[in-house]
């Protein structure tokens, strides 16, 4: 019988590959026209945003507070490295989101789990025109160079299609990638970010964070997590797993109620508090704490061992992403 030994959640905007000067750069695009959301969920301008900010966050985008939090959250990317390496596990179950890097509005799946033997990894591509800071920001998600094929655990992800279907999931899956992009940035960042020391077979489980109308409830993402750690205490094939939330927390606009309040109902593994975030709060950037339920859901019988928060302002409309890193264990 398998088991999932260990949990992680850890955020992967791309100013986590980005210096602390770069910063107000990527601040510079959210001024010019990024679409933006306030904290209820609401479309908003970045001057509608700079009316409602608090002034503090004045003292929060000051250079050696933006290099202290920039360092702070390399060193928890490093831990959670060292922890999941540490951990000896057969596989890794990785819960990201797909921002139109190999589904579109031709084929948008809800839920699905990738099972071919390997998935790819290619190098970045940009249009010629592309800033040098932005392609910094995104080159720890992308090979270097050439493509690499990462191998992945088919048998477990096919028990989990099968199991997932049995519990009323109606699961899509896919044995390869049909766009030359590679594995998207949630599972890139994984691989790039956390593996540098030991490779370890994943399970991509793809969830429709982002694009309406059929990104999954926070009540049926926390069901899914649970049934999740059930197919894997099924599964024939034994081994040590480790599952995994890639992405979040809040982004574009930073809601650091919204963030500690998720993180510390996952620390009381309040499955209650956790399904019923407002699904409206979990649009754009933000929809990626849904991939945080799933893996709290799949986490229950695990204890929080460590957290971390880190909200990474950028402007001074409160733009910039909520960086949350979390281990159960």
């Amino acid at each position: 019988m398998a088991e999932i030994v260990l949990a992680i959640g850890s955020s992967h905007s791309p100013l986590l590959a980005s210096p602390p000067e770069d910063y107000l750069l990527h601040a510079e695009i959210d001024a010019k026209g990024r679409k933006l959301l306030d904290k209820n969920g609401k479309p908003c301008t970045y001057g509608e945003l700079i009316a409602q900010a608090d002034p503090s966050i004045r003292d929060q985008i000051l250079p050696e507070v933006l290099a202290e939090r920039a360092a702070k959250c390399t060193a928890n990317i490093d831990k959670l490295a060292t922890i999941s390496g540490d951990a000896k596990l057969d596989a890794l179950i990785i819960v990201g989101d797909d921002q139109n890097e190999q589904y579109f509005d031709d084929n948008m799946p809800s839920i699905l789990i990738y099972w071919g033997d390997t998935i790819s990894n290619n190098p970045l591509q940009m249009p010629d025109d592309a800033p040098q800071f932005w392609r910094k920001a995104r080159s720890q998600y992308h090979e270097s160079s050439g493509s690499r094929e990462y191998p992945v655990d088919a048998k477990l992800g096919q028990h989990l299609i099968s199991s997932l279907i049995e519990s009323d999931f109606d699961v899509s899956h896919a044995k390869r990638l049909s766009n030359p992009h590679g594995e998207g940035h949630a599972f890139g960042f994984v691989h790039r970010r956390l593996m540098a020391a030991k490779i370890v077979p994943i399970v991509p489980v793809t969830l429709n964070t982002y694009f309406p109308p059929n990104q999954p409830r926070p009540q049926r993402c926390y069901a899914l997590g649970q049934a999740i750690a059930r197919a894997v205490r099924g599964y024939d094939g034994g081994g040590r797993v480790g599952i995994l939330a890639s992405g979040g927390l809040s982004h574009f606009t930073v809601d650091e109620t919204l963030d500690r309040t998720m993180l510390e109902a996952c620390r009381r593994k309040d499955a209650q508090a956790i399904s019923s975030i407002p699904a409206e709060k979990l649009n754009s950037g933000s929809s990626e704490i849904r991939n945080w339920i799933a893996v709290a859901g799949a986490a229950e019988h695990l204890e929080t061992t460590w957290q971390d928060y880190v909200p990474c302002y950028r402007s001074l409309a409160g733009t910039g992403c909520g960086m949350g890193f979390a281990v159960w264990s």
